[in-house]
């Protein structure tokens, strides 16, 4: 017990750095003036918009079981395409509400296929200038899924050393329909709805380009919980955007006191960025560690709501040359995760301007691999996508921040990502 104590004290008299971020702005449900756009809502939620144009209490269910169609499954984008609803009530919608997207101020598409979206949301009060905030999200197309990686936040709450986006300043949380519509744009701009893509045998609908939802974006997301438990629902609503829970993974750096209601509220698959076996290090890398340090992540790991053989745990272990890479991190990974069903995913760290990290050499990284393989741990090496329009891991929202006003402006008259840039889940 002495020597525990001690550790402790000698861990918290290091100097450090912050843990978390506190938001910059609190963005307001419905700004004065503006149209509220109904892309991204809840059921309770388009209950809501229709009791406030006047329709009676009765009829909501069915039209909130019509608009739900038209915007989830169909891909709407004007109230006239709802042949179903009467022309009173279409009318009623377009002098309230909209069917508006965020805007897409550019896509980058990778050389391996990969596609970056910057989106501009809808302002959400004075601090916004009449200008949203801006996020990005990612496609990663693969040969049996087609995973999209959204963003929670607008920057993120922690200050992880390895990763760009933690660098960055914490404007806001996003709101549900914010998340949401991440994946309503991706749906827009690779014609995934259904009836925009011919079957490939001329018979029923062809499989859906984005089967994979992760939280792995811009953001903390056990940080803005109650939104991304609300965007889980609506995404995997099975009459409407149709994902399975199984196939959407949320990713947390370690908050542990919000990890059981995940998994009692979303019911959806957990990773770990865990990154280092040691909690000196683990400080150091992801500094929300000094707040909740292994031990206990891990045990709220092993307590996971539903936690199974068929539903493991990822923890997530970036690669860092000479830092976290060695046999001895391997042999004790495998340590720390006894008894918990877990993958262990290996990430090739992806550089960004500035950092003091290099990756771990390709042998170094197969070694550990190895190890971890031969442990009985599923060990992928996460291949790296997107590198080339810094929309790999640890990289969002760092190059489109630092470019200057003209090329941002080109980008935005539509000369698009070429003039500026020369893995999967399951």
């Amino acid at each position: 017990m002495a020597t525990a104590s001690f550790d402790t004290a000698r861990r918290e008299a290091r100097p450090v750095s912050p843990i978390e971020k506190a938001p910059e702005v609190t963005a307001l449900a419905t700004v004065p003036g503006r149209k509220r756009s109904l892309v991204g809502l809840t059921r309770a939620d388009l209950k809501q918009a229709l009791i406030d144009i006047g329709v009676a209490e009765r009829e909501t269910r069915m039209r909130v079981s019509q608009l739900w169609h038209w915007i989830y499954v169909r891909g709407a984008r004007e109230f006239a395409e709802m042949t179903n609803v009467g022309k009173v009530l279409k009318a009623q919608l377009a002098d309230a509400y909209t069917l508006e997207r965020p805007e897409v101020v550019s896509e980058q598409v990778s050389r391996d296929g990969t596609r970056k979206w910057l989106l501009r949301m809808a302002p959400t009060g004075a601090h916004d200038h009449n200008r949203g905030a801006e996020i990005e999200c990612v496609y990663i197309p693969g040969d049996d899924r087609g995973t999209l990686c959204v963003s929670s936040q607008v920057g993120c709450t922690l200050t992880c050393s390895f990763c760009h986006t933690g660098t960055q300043r914490l404007v806001r949380n996003l709101s549900t329909a914010e998340i949401v519509s991440q994946l309503v744009v991706a749906r827009d701009a690779l014609g995934d709805f259904a009836g925009q893509m011919p079957s490939k045998d001329g018979g029923g609908e062809v499989g859906r380009l984005v089967t994979n939802i992760v939280f792995m974006g811009m953001g903390e997301p056990l940080y803005n919980l109650d939104a991304v438990i609300d965007a889980v629902s609506v995404m995997s609503d099975q009459e409407g955007l149709a994902l399975s829970r199984r196939r959407i993974t949320v990713s947390t750096s370690g908050v542990v006191p919000q990890i059981e209601r995940l998994g009692l509220e979303a019911n959806a698959m957990l990773a770990i960025s865990l990154h280092a076996v040691r909690d000196d290090l683990r400080d150091e890398l992801v500094p929300l560690n000094r707040k909740y340090p292994i031990a206990q992540l891990l045990d709220a790991c092993r307590n996971y709501p539903g936690v199974s053989n068929a539903r493991r745990i990822t923890f997530e272990y970036v690669m860092l040359k000479g830092v976290n890479d060695s046999d001895a991190d391997a042999r004790a990974l495998v340590r720390l995760l006894k008894g918990i069903p877990a993958k262990i995913n290996l990430i090739p760290f992806n550089p960004w301007p500035g950092s003091k990290y290099e990756c771990s050499d390709w042998e170094r990284i197969d070694r550990f691999s190895e190890i971890v393989f031969n442990a009985g741990y599923a060990s992928p090496v996460r291949t790296p996508r997107g590198r080339d329009i810094l929309a790999a891991c640890g990289q969002l929202k760092s190059e489109t921040e630092k470019m200057r006003a003209r090329a941002r402006m080109l980008m935005e008259e539509g000369l698009g990502a070429e003039g500026f840039y020369a893995g999967g889940e399951d």
